[in-house]
């Protein structure tokens, strides 16, 4: 090992991955599913070549900021708040059910009600990450099912944002209701700052220096990394301010171009991501809840897509769209892992229950994962045929 862990780290990261991703190749199988496997072996409870896997989250967090800078870049607000109101009462139904359905959960296992709850919390959520990487690029920002699946997935960012600020609520011995109030106060606020920035600063600057690519591509992650940096100050999320970012820029003449850029960029921060979530499930806690982890996994994977496909078709899509909504988000959610483990750090769960959520999240991350990419059109697809950007 080097003096330098971080480093250290990378260099097993990206060279595990190459390899396992080469056999995977070989093999048909799914890319995203090595990495995660990559995590689960060289992490700390697998050999221990990591040991540390918080560096690696911190790290992996900056690849889902760029993800969703990326989609707000190609989706202008008219458009995004249109898509907002068509998908408010799929996304409030399915939270509540799959809520109840947790919570049921929770009950049948003898967890008490405070952990119950929190169990449901947790089934809420589907992937950001999952449910947007694995479409292609031109169905994300130019079809309906990209519009559909990008109003469901912010909408239940907003849902998780208050989640994880009542949590925060029972660490100080308070509810924050103020701080939840003025949750839906920032929002709009945000919005309106982004674009007064770019109407009276970021548009000049870029007409004047669009020549210089260098420079676009600097100011584009500068603005990208500080509205992240200010949702966070305001109790929102980073992602949330970096949708926000990309959106003020949609129409811009640029827009594409930085798009463009930062796709690499991206990319290298969401294979540590996935090794991240790999590397962060304890095998030895996860012995003692296998079973009830794998029943919530399975009811996870059947429920959702039954219930996304029933609630969007009575909203008016089609047949063919609504499944394939309903499988891409069928599955539960890096949430579900940061409500697990803060839930643990304010003591209202104990151990055993944040690695039963852990373990379940990241068994329907590998099942859901493969099976779409098997069954979908992707990036990373297997079949030449479903292969495509």
């Amino acid at each position: 090992m080097t003096n330098d862990p971080v480093v250290f780290t990378i260099f097993l990261i990206f060279t595990g991955a190459a390899m396992l991703a080469t056999a995977a190749l070989y093999a048909r199988q799914a890319l995203l599913v090595s990495y995660i496997l990559l995590g689960i072996c060289i992490g700390p409870w697998g050999i221990g070549l990591v040991p540390d896997p918080l560096i690696v989250q911190a790290i992996a967090h900056i690849g889902i900021i760029f993800l969703l800078f990326l989609i707000g870049l190609n989706l202008p607000a008219q458009k995004f708040f249109h898509m907002v109101r068509k998908t408010t009462i799929v996304t409030g139904l399915s939270s509540l059910l799959f809520l109840l359905v947790g919570m049921a959960f929770g009950r049948l296992f003898g967890f008490n009600m405070v952990e119950s709850l929190v169990i449901g919390f947790t089934l809420m959520f589907s992937s950001t990450i999952i449910g947007l990487k694995l479409l292609p690029t031109t169905v994300l920002h130019h079809k309906r099912i990209g519009e559909v699946m990008i109003s469901v997935l912010l909408l239940q960012d907003v849902i998780a944002i208050v989640v994880l600020m009542f949590l925060e609520g029972m660490r100080r011995g308070e509810m924050p209701l103020v701080e939840i109030g003025s949750l839906f106060l920032t929002l709009p606020l945000m919005f309106a700052f982004a674009y007064g920035m770019e109407r009276y600063l970021l548009s000049r600057l870029i007409r004047r220096f669009d020549k210089i690519q260098e420079y676009i591509f600097l100011l584009a992650i500068g603005w990208c990394l500080g509205m992240a940096e200010l949702a966070a100050v305001f109790g929102l999320s980073h992602e949330i301010g970096a949708f926000i970012a990309g959106v003020s820029l949609a129409t811009g003449i640029v827009s594409q171009f930085i798009a463009e850029k930062l796709k690499p960029l991206r990319d290298f921060f969401l294979v540590i991501f996935f090794f991240s979530i790999g590397a962060s499930l304890d095998l030895a806690v996860l012995q003692g809840v296998i079973l009830p982890a794998l029943l919530i996994a399975l009811a996870m994977l059947l429920l959702k897509p039954v219930v996304f496909r029933w609630l969007l078709r009575n909203s008016g899509e089609s047949v063919g769209r609504s499944m394939e909504v309903g499988f891409r988000l069928g599955q539960m959610s890096e949430f579900s892992l940061l409500i697990a483990v803060m839930a643990l750090q304010v003591g209202i769960i104990g151990v055993e229950v944040s690695s039963l959520i852990q373990a379940s999240t990241v068994m329907t991350f590998l099942v859901s994962s493969y099976w779409i990419v098997l069954r979908f059109p992707t990036p990373v697809a297997v079949s030449d045929r479903l292969r495509k950007d």
